[in-house]
This record gives C-alpha cells, structure tokens and sequence, in this order.
C-alpha cells in the first residue's frame, strides 16, 4: 500500500537556498562592490580511453578549471578600469614590452556565497588567478546604463573552502 506524506515532510522548513544575489568577491587591488557578475567555477576532466578487442573502457583523466568570466560596474571614483590595468601591468606593460614574474601578477581571490544575515556559506579560494582576457566594452550614446568592464580570470586551482 502506498504511503501518503504529508506536505511537512516534503519540504522541511529549515532549507533555506544559495541565492545568485547574495555574493562577494574578494581581489586584492579591487573594490568588491564593484562586482556585478561572475561564474562559478567549472571543472571538466579530460577522458582515457582503454581499447580491450571489441570494447572500450573509459578512465578520468586530468582536470581543468575553466577560466572565470566577472564583469565589474566602472565608478568614476573609484575607477575599475584603472584598478584591472594595475594588475594587468603586473603581468604585461604595454608601453615597454616588459613581462612580469607570476609570484606578482598571480593573486588568490575568495568568491563568497552569503546567507540572508550576511554569514559566508561557501567560500571558493581560486589559486594563482591572473587576468587573462579584459575588455572595457562599449559606449552608446543611446543609452544610460553604466559603463562595465568585463574580465576572464584564469586560475591554477580552486579550492572549496565550505
């Protein structure tokens, strides 16, 4: 005989979801109110293959994070633009050609998940993060939305924290 549950049991009142609005990001060098969006971070394993006669046999290989897309709002003050180009000239000056050492360009960054009060839930430390893509977008006179600049940021690891 089937069981009928009632609505209490199907969903517990003490689950409270992760909510895509409520995160911080945290980079040394730039100011985390600045942030308007970002990823989370993806991996993807590459796959070994065994041949065996008339079948295959599947085995995971390595691992690869994906880069993490963040796009930042660009106040006057203080100016996002200029806060991304610091940290690209710790890798790359335009100007002179120079190359800069990893141990200065590469950062360990926090992206935090937050719960209703403000407590971090979940904390992702990504690794020897460096800015491999920066795009300071368009301008339009037809519009007033605010100007944005959007980065990829490639990392070694990331590491779940909680």
């Amino acid at each position: 005989m089937a069981e009928i549950l009632d609505v209490q049991q199907l969903l517990a009142d003490t689950y409270e979801p992760k909510r895509k609005f409520r995160w911080i990001i945290a980079i040394n060098g730039i100011d985390a109110f600045t942030a308007k969006t970002a990823s989370r971070p993806q991996l993807t394993f590459d796959e070994t293959v065994i041949d065996y006669i008339n079948q295959k046999r599947y085995l995971s290989g390595k691992g690869t994070w994906a880069p993490l897309n963040l796009a930042l709002y660009d106040p006057i003050v203080p100016s996002a633009a200029q806060k991304v180009m610091e940290w690209v000239r710790l890798d790359w000056e335009n100007v002179t050609g120079r190359m800069g050492y990893a141990q200065f360009y590469k950062k360990t960054i926090n992206l935090k998940l937050l719960d209703p009060v403000g407590a971090v839930v979940e904390d992702w430390e990504l690794q020897g993060t460096w800015v491999q893509e920066a795009n300071f977008n368009d301008l339009d006179y037809a519009s007033s939305d605010p100007v944005e600049c959007s980065l990829v940021l490639r990392f070694d690891q990331a590491v779940l924290q909680f």
